[in-house]
């Protein structure tokens, strides 16, 4: 995937316990041990994994309006799994991959609406590289005014659709490797301003690091990404594409 490099890299001590990726998806320091699951912090309304016929790609259509609605939301760990860890940094850009086993639960962060959906992996080594990096991949467009993006899933959950409200905790699909992924089940979880109209895969993989918020919501804490994102936006705006290497 193509480098932006924004934000500041935090620094965390961190245990290895899973390979670093190689270079498809890319990593940028050993992931981070977290506990058991961190959707605890909220009432969850579950689906149950259910495989989906592939249907129309959403990922390119812009996501619905956003705008912060309610101050103090609930915030839970993406992945509901037992055995989970993940990177305070991801490559160039900021990013955290969040390795599980292929199957396990990808949940709603919070409360909001779905944004882009994709349930067709168009990913071609051959072919460019970036736009279809994540294969099947969701979106929520928080209430709070944040998008929390998840790709490289196996399936994505039966009535995930664009403008669907869900609540913190609800399933979105399940961890896989579709995509870049390298052929190693992990999720790709970015956070980002839904920039809409104007979007694209290089906002949407994440331009805030997740790592400092993951490391709340794993052990029940609430820490919310709202004002660091605004800030990014107020910043940047909605940056053009970059030059492909």
């Amino acid at each position: 995937m193509l480098s932006l490099t924004i934000g500041r890299r935090p620094a965390y001590a961190v245990l290895l316990l899973v390979p670093v990726l190689a270079a498809g998806c890319g990593t940028g320091a050993p992931p981070t041990a977290a506990g058991p699951t961190a959707a605890t912090s909220s009432p969850a309304a579950a689906a149950t994994p259910t495989a989906t016929t592939p249907g129309p790609d959403t990922a390119d259509q812009p996501a619905p309006t956003a705008t912060p609605t309610r101050a103090r939301l609930p915030h839970v760990f993406p992945v509901r799994a037992k055995k989970v860890a993940y990177h305070p940094t991801h490559s160039a850009y900021p990013g955290t991959d969040i390795f599980a086993d292929c199957g396990e639960p990808f949940v709603a962060v919070t409360d909001g609406t779905i944004g882009e959906v994709s349930r067709r992996d168009r990913y071609d080594k051959q072919g460019p590289q970036g736009p279809y990096n994540g294969g099947l991949s969701v979106s929520v467009i928080g209430d709070d005014g944040v998008r929390y993006y998840g790709s490289h899933l196996t399936e994505v959950a039966e009535g995930i659709d664009p403008g669907v409200r869900i609540r913190a905790g609800q399933q979105l699909g399940t961890v896989g490797r579709t995509g870049n992924a390298n052929n190693v089940c992990h999720l790709h979880f970015g956070i980002s301003p839904p920039c809409l109209g104007e979007d694209g895969w290089w906002i949407r993989r994440g331009v805030v690091w997740p790592a400092p918020y993951l490391d709340s919501w794993r052990k029940g804490g609430n820490r919310a990404p709202a004002a660091e994102v605004t800030a990014w936006h107020q910043r940047h705006g909605c940056p053009e594409e970059p030059k492909r290497r």
